[in-house]
C-alpha cells in the first residue's frame, strides 16, 4: 500500500517543502489503471518516457488537453525552463482528476501550468460542474503539494466551438476570480492573443478542424505565458 496523499504533502512540509531533497522524499506508488481507462495509453507512454528521460528536479509540468498534447515545441518555446508536458488530448477536468497522480503528483513539480475544460463544456457539462471541478484539481495540488503554484490557461473561443463562447467566458470569469483569491495561483487569458480587432478568432492560428491550433497559435501563447512561469 501507498502512503495516504495527505502524507506525501505533509512530508514535503516537515522537510522544508522544497529543499533540495525534496523531490526523493517519498516514493509514491501509483494507482493501478482501470481496464477499461481509455487514457491507458497515453499514461503508458507517460511511463515509457519517463523511463526513456527520467524526470526532472521540480519541473514546470503542462498538462490538460489536445491543446497541451500538440505542442510540440513546448521545450523550445520555454528555454532554460525544466517543462514537461503531460497533456492528453480529448480529456476533460474530471479525466485529470482520475489521473492526477500520474500527471502532477508523482514529479512533485515546482508549477503546474493546465489547460483543460473546453471539452467538458462542449459535450454539455454546466459551467459550475466545470469550475467545482478545476477547484478540486487546483485545491489537490495546494493539499499534496504546499509550496506548487498553479497557472490556469484560459478556456479559448475558437472557430469549431464559437457558439459556446458565452458559456466558455463564464467559466473563465469563475475560474479566474477563484484563482485570484490565493497567491499561489495565476490566470493567464490567452483569449486576448488569439482574438482579432474584430473580435473574432484569428483564423490564420487555426489548422483545418477549426478548433486546434497550428504554429502561429502556439508563437501568439509563448510571449503571454512565459513571464508567468518560475525560473
Amino acid at each position: 500500500m501507498g502512503l495516504p496523499l495527505f502524507l506525501v504533502g505533509l512530508g514535503l512540509v516537515l522537510l522544508g517543502g522544497f529543499g533540495p531533497l525534496a523531490p526523493r522524499l517519498l516514493a509514491l506508488e501509483l494507482p493501478a489503471l482501470a481496464a477499461d481507462d481509455k487514457w491507458a495509453k497515453d499514461m503508458r507512454e507517460f511511463e515509457a518516457a519517463d523511463k526513456v528521460s527520467p524526470p526532472p528536479k521540480l519541473p514546470i509540468v503542462f498538462t490538460g488537453s489536445s491543446s497541451i498534447r500538440l505542442w510540440a515545441d513546448l521545450a523550445n518555446d520555454f528555454p532554460n525552463l525544466r517543462v514537461m508536458n503531460r497533456g492528453f488530448g480529448g480529456s476533460t477536468l474530471k479525466d485529470l482528476i482520475t489521473h492526477f497522480e500520474r500527471t502532477i503528483l508523482q514529479y512533485r513539480p515546482r508549477q503546474v501550468v493546465i489547460y483543460s475544460g473546453t471539452n467538458d463544456i462542449n459535450k454539455g457539462t454546466p459551467v459550475d460542474e466545470v469550475f467545482a471541478d478545476l477547484k478540486t484539481v487546483v485545491d489537490r495540488i495546494h493539499r499534496d503539494l504546499p509550496e506548487t503554484r498553479v497557472l490556469f490557461i484560459s478556456l479559448a473561443l475558437n472557430p469549431a466551438r464559437w457558439e459556446k463562447r458565452g458559456l466558455m467566458m463564464e467559466a473563465n470569469r469563475k475560474i479566474s476570480a477563484y484563482l485570484a483569491k490565493d497567491p499561489r495561483n495565476q490566470f493567464v487569458d490567452v483569449n486576448t492573443v488569439m482574438l482579432g480587432a474584430d473580435g473574432m478568432p484569428k483564423p490564420e492560428i487555426f489548422v483545418a478542424d477549426r478548433l486546434h491550433m497550428n504554429r502561429k497559435g502556439y508563437e501568439l501563447w509563448a510571449p503571454v505565458i512565459r513571464p508567468l512561469l518560475l525560473p
